[in-house]
């Protein structure tokens, strides 16, 4: 089944899906300056090739350029055009990873996302553009021609500073600016900088000098253009003189215009003061979007306090060194590659790199730590936000624990802590990649790795593999046991109940999700973990046809989550208590209920709560005269099966509502009818999916309030944050 993203290629008009800002990173259609013929080269290579690449040195426009050309060719692609952004990406093993983020794809099952993108493309027609893959230069190659060969519609359209390399490829070779284009940038962005700035007859010759010798390569413009805050367009064109005289004797294998970019950074860097310097070599370390906090302890020192930073920081944003850039996490700032890698070697130079890089990883295992303990709270929402805006690092941190075995035990609790991202917001197959990493790595801390054990297991049985799921939760359970580690025993437990519930098995879940809460109350242990297994014991209950003992239950937890402002279990418990309810007969009760659940659920990316509730809302509208509609929401929720890549026989009895559901609209309807309504629904956007679940035809809700009229068994009805230290054998395990 398809899924339509018919979508702008960069939400809200901007690549990173923020509001532009008008420095030398933005790639906005707002901040464009000429390259006419180039877009039109450009688009007229798009529609004779299916792999262009736009390459040139860095900082010539690549990003910008290709990001115009999409906005202007998007209407041609039925499914849209999508961006994915490889430059924060060290792993080759997360290309396909950071693909499938890029097509929604993130929440994919246990298949590899090869295979997933695959299939996802093979019938689409979209435009995919990827930028800044210099350093996977092989393995994005490898992938794009194996996509290519297997998706007719796809068009892929690369930036770089080397072509791709494929036999296909059609190259444009991005030339710098046409020497006006050149002034014009130059002079926008000097009025940023200087708002009263004018191009004027008596200092037009001095910009075109400057342009003329900056080789008309934009970025470099735009640095120079940002020192007029503090000098004089002469004294910008005689320092660039000055500098030019003494470097371009240096680098002499370098071609002649990245000698010209590196000795304007260069130039840039000796105008900075010494902590401006500093501080941008020890900001390379950051592989993605940073806060102000986050840069204050990892790069705060004898040298530069940390009570000096935010004003350091702000001299390097006023001279377009970093730039600020406004997410649902809040502010963030980020540094161009290009400025990145400049700066990266001075941080080699000063010997500091590895110490750098220590304190990193330090400072984001204790933002996971963090967020982990925040995920039980009011700030549900915020904790989603920030570990999404902080996954560049807390990859790179990741990175760091697995090069050497004696950190193996960080990575392990540090991709164990993350528990509640992989599974609460939808990265189940990321989440699965680094687990099974950190866990092939020997390990002589036991806590850590029993904490990474039981994660695994959740994620792995979320995804569909059951018998993956088994084994580690099995190995983590005797483990625990034999080492007297009692947390990571409950743990193991809870998701082998979890595992019982799947395998319909609902007594024996029972038996085992009692076992775990018992533990977890004689451990203190409360959190959204703890309250998924008393959400998990009520569904056993209400497989037996226990329902009072079922509702009261998840009443518990909703009264808990009410008292601790938590939503993601609290969309299972009102799951939960929606299906009680229509077993029950009170379907409008029941309609409410999960339509809350489903909305929360979206509102996380988490698929399978929403999968789940999809399905019993269908049910519930073909019990009315709603069996279209029924019809559409159950290829919706099909559609999230597929691409989750768990078969439908493995929800157990979670997916009775669906197979009865089915029979009563395939009655009604007819097979071809049927089949063509699947398909409508499984080519819907999931938030459009769930928009028409919580808005039903009024006819749909006319059905009776009272008990069933047809009684069937249940089997056919369905504050400022500081570093954590290294984890102690109870951190490794406790999950807040």
């Amino acid at each position: 089944m398809r899924r339509s993203h018919r979508n702008c290629p960069f939400p809200d008009g901007h690549p990173h899906g923020r509001s532009p800002a008008p420095d030398a990173s933005s790639t906005d259609a707002e901040g464009f300056v000429g390259r006419v013929d180039e877009l039109a080269q450009l688009a007229r290579l798009l529609d004779s090739s299916r792999l262009v690449t736009v390459a040139g040195v860095g900082g010539v426009g690549k990003s910008r350029l290709a990001a115009r050309c999409a906005t202007a060719v998007q209407n041609r692609y039925a499914d849209g055009v999508h961006r994915v952004e490889l430059a924060a990406v060290r792993d080759p093993g997360l290309i396909g990873h950071t693909l499938a983020e890029a097509l929604d794809l993130t929440h994919r099952g246990s298949r590899p996302p090869q295979e997933v993108l695959l299939d996802h493309l093979a019938d689409r027609q979209l435009l995919l553009v990827v930028d800044g893959f210099e350093h996977l230069a092989v393995e994005c190659a490898r992938l794009m021609t194996e996509l290519m060969a297997a998706a007719p519609g796809l068009r892929i359209l690369a930036t770089g500073r080397r072509p791709l390399g494929p036999v296909a490829e059609a190259v444009l070779p991005l030339a710098p600016l046409a020497e006006e284009d050149a002034v014009q940038l130059f002079t926008e962005r000097a009025a940023l900088v200087l708002p009263r700035f004018r191009l004027t007859d008596g200092n037009l010759a001095a910009v075109q000098e400057i342009c003329r010798r900056l080789d008309g390569i934009p970025l470099a413009i735009e640095l120079a253009a940002g020192r007029l805050s503090a000098l004089s367009l002469d004294h910008v064109l005689k320092r660039l003189d000055d500098r030019f005289r003494l470097l371009t004797g240096g680098g002499r294998g370098l071609p002649p215009r990245h000698q010209t970019l590196r000795t304007t950074i260069g130039w840039s860097h000796e105008l900075c003061t010494p902590p401006e310097r500093l501080l941008w070599a020890r900001l390379t370390v950051f592989a993605g979007e940073f806060d102000l906090e986050a840069v204050e302890y990892v790069c705060s020192g004898p040298d530069l306090p940390s009570d000096s930073v935010r004003e350091v920081l702000a001299g390097l944003l006023a001279q377009s060194v970093i730039t600020r850039v406004h997410t649902p996490a809040g502010v963030r700032y980020r540094m161009l590659d290009t400025l990145r890698y400049y700066g990266g070697e001075w941080l080699k130079a000063l010997g500091d790199d590895v110490r750098l890089r220590k304190r990193h990883r330090d400072w984001y295992m204790g933002l996971a730590t963090w967020c982990e303990l925040d995920w039980f709270s009011p700030r549900q929402l915020e904790v989603a936000a920030s570990t999404e805006s902080a996954l560049p690092d807390l990859r790179a941190a990741l990175e760091l624990c697995l090069e050497s075995d004696e950190d193996t035990h960080l990575g392990q609790h540090l991709a164990g802590t993350l528990w509640f991202f992989w599974v609460g917001c939808g990265r189940l197959a990321e989440g699965r990649h680094w687990l099974d990493r950190v866990l092939a790595r020997p390990n002589g801390r036991i806590a850590s790795r029993l904490k990474a054990q039981w994660v695994l297991g959740q994620v792995a049985l979320l995804q569909g593999d059951t018998a993956a799921a088994a084994e580690v939760l099995h190995d983590c359970r005797e483990r625990g046991i034999r080492d007297d580690h009692p947390v990571a025993v409950a743990y193991a437990v809870h998701r082998l109940g979890a595992l019982a519930l799947l395998s319909d098995s609902p007594a024996r879940a029972e038996d085992l999700l009692r076992g775990a809460l018992a533990s977890y109350r004689e451990l203190g242990e409360l959190n959204g973990n703890v309250l998924l297994a008393q959400t998990s014991l009520a569904m056993s209950l209400v497989f037996q046809e226990r329902w009072e003992e079922a509702r009261e239950l998840s009443d518990e937890v909703l009264s808990i989550c009410q008292a601790n402002g938590e939503l993601w279990a609290r969309s299972y418990a009102l799951y939960a208590q929606g299906y009680t309810a229509w077993l029950d007969g009170a379907s409008v009760v029941a309609r409410e209920q999960l339509g809350e659940a489903v909305a929360i659920a979206h509102r996380f990316s988490d698929p399978v709560g929403a999968a789940l509730c999809l399905e019993l809302l269908a049910l519930m509208t073909a019990r009315g005269d709603g069996q279209t509609e029924a019809a559409v929401l159950l290829g919706a929720a099909a559609a999230v099966w597929d691409t989750l890549g768990v078969p439908h026989s493995s929800t157990g009895r979670f997916g009775a509502p669906r197979e009865l559901c089915r029979r009563l609209v395939l009655e009604s309807l007819g097979p071809d009818r049927f089949r063509a309504l699947l398909d409508e629904g499984g080519e819907l956007p999931l938030d459009v999916a769930i928009q028409r679940a919580l808005t039903p035809l009024a006819r749909c809700l006319s059905v009776p309030t009272g008990p069933m009229s047809e009684p069937q068994p249940v089997a056919e009805r369905p504050e400022k944050r500081e570093p954590a230290g290294s984890p102690t054998a109870q951190a490794g395990e406790t999950a807040g």
